[in-house]
């Protein structure tokens, strides 16, 4: 697991990451389907994942066939964990070539103090939002039970994917929305924590999001190419701005 220590130069990271949504979320860096810039992933590893060694493109099509498998009539969640890394797509020359450590990783609330349970808190020690008493305290910015909509999180592929998807009119439910934005936000899913910032469709949503701790199904590529090409055809337009 990798820690998202995206601030430098002394600024808060909680303005830097506006920056990011800011300049990422014009959607100005290409035009192109989903199953382009899955193949364009093809090209890239996870650092970060220390059990994951294949092309990305091998580990979406087994997270998405082992859900298929588990839960075979919600084509929608098959086709959103075949799509929930694709903001990885940062890491190409394109795009920027963003640093690995700024792209993947934990994310975690910005605005409000960083929770023991983000992998290697002690590191948020250096971080100035640590200074800020607008910033440092249980809700900071927020409200209880504000919900997690209203929250601003740390930058990375998640946030970067879930502005594509929106932004392109995607007709996937909200949980799908919730799924790609929340799956690195390990603090809640996993360790319980941030619980206060939910609101009551919010912990409808997580149920859907514990579905991704499955393990990898080896799959054929062309055998399952043609229905995740018919969801992608449902779900979303043939070209998006990303």
């Amino acid at each position: 697991m990798q820690i998202r220590l995206n601030w430098k130069d002394g600024n808060p990271i909680i303005t830097q990451a506006q920056k990011k949504k800011e300049e990422y979320g014009k959607l100005d860096k290409a035009v192109m389907s989903i199953w382009e810039c899955c193949e364009l992933l093809n090209e890239y590893v996870d650092e970060s994942d220390p059990d994951l060694d294949e092309p990305q493109i091998e580990h979406l099509l087994q997270t998405a066939e082992a859900i298929r498998r588990d839960y075979p009539n919600e084509d929608w969640l098959h086709l959103t964990a075949l799509i929930h890394d694709l903001g990885k797509v940062l890491l190409h020359p394109a795009f920027g070539e963003e640093a690995q450590w700024s792209v993947v990783g934990d994310t975690f609330p910005l605005g409000c103090a960083f929770g023991e349970s983000i992998v290697h808190p002690q590191f948020f020690k250096e971080n100035p939002d640590t200074e800020n008493p607008n910033f440092n305290t249980k809700l900071g910015i927020y409200t209880e039970n504000c919900g997690l909509d209203k929250v601003s999180m740390s930058w990375g592929h998640d946030e970067y994917m879930y502005l594509v998807a929106k932004e392109n009119n995607t007709t996937l439910p909200p949980a799908g929305l919730f799924i790609i934005r929340f799956h690195s936000f390990y603090a809640l899913h996993r360790a319980g924590d941030y619980t206060y910032l939910m609101n009551e469709e919010d912990k409808e949503m997580l149920k859907w999001l514990h579905v991704f701790k499955y393990a990898n199904v080896r799959t054929n590529l062309e055998e399952v190419k043609p229905y995740y090409l018919s969801l992608i055809k449902k779900y979303f337009p043939e070209k998006l701005r990303w």
